[in-house]
């Protein structure tokens, strides 16, 4: 069934400050929370920009631990939204992590498994650093969503940090490259945390899913 579009307005409300509150942290598969309500998820490259854009989603400056270190979330971050009608999880970054090695394949398997066996989850939300476009790590994940059958959709993100033309060239790389995978969503959200650019468009997409 279709909604009606929700305005800028509308989505402010259901995105303020307090609509989304920690409640878990999971270090391993046996910690997860029950799968009796719709979830989406946030994945991306370590240092990709994803608290600061859940941050932003949610106007909570303080929601997400920001760090200028890269592979600072060490775990599956669960947070209610909306009264606890669903879920929104912050994911453990790829590709590199200040981390012993073993505790980073460890936490590879924790994601790896998390995504191939989640039954509520809806859409993950894989960001993109706009300045570096897809890698072979991102390659790699969005091999492994495909494999799952779990659709996700590519954000953007940091925006605000190359030129317009540039951006353009990205967006339309992206594009391209995601008409090879079954499950990516046709539409590319592009965003700034910084600027608050394309927040709107992506709290859009959060609320249709959940």
């Amino acid at each position: 069934m279709d909604h009606p579009a929700r305005t800028p307005e509308e989505l402010a409300r259901l995105f303020h400050a307090g609509a989304a509150q920690f409640v878990l942290g999971v270090a391993g598969l046996e910690q997860l929370p029950a799968a009796d309500r719709p979830e989406c998820a946030f994945i991306g490259r370590s240092n990709v920009g994803k608290s600061s854009l859940l941050n932003a989603l949610f106007g909570n400056s303080t929601l997400a631990r920001v760090s200028n270190t890269p592979g600072r979330t060490q775990q599956l971050n669960f947070f209610n939204f909306q009264d606890g009608t669903a879920y929104i999880v912050d994911v453990p970054g790829y590709g590199y992590a200040k981390a012993p090695e073993r505790e980073v394949r460890q936490w590879q398997g924790v994601l790896k498994n998390y995504l191939l066996g989640r039954v509520n989850l809806r859409r993950a939300f894989l960001l993109i650093d706009a300045r570096h476009g897809i890698k072979a790590n991102d390659l790699e994940m969005m091999e492994m969503l495909d494999t799952a059958a779990v659709a996700y959709q590519i954000v953007l993100t940091k925006a605000d940090k190359i030129s317009a033309a540039t951006l353009e060239k990205v967006l339309a790389e992206t594009q391209a490259r995601i008409k090879k995978h079954a499950a990516a969503a046709p539409e590319v959200l592009v965003t700034s945390s910084e600027k608050s650019a394309g927040i709107e468009n992506l709290r859009a997409a959060v609320a249709q899913i959940l």
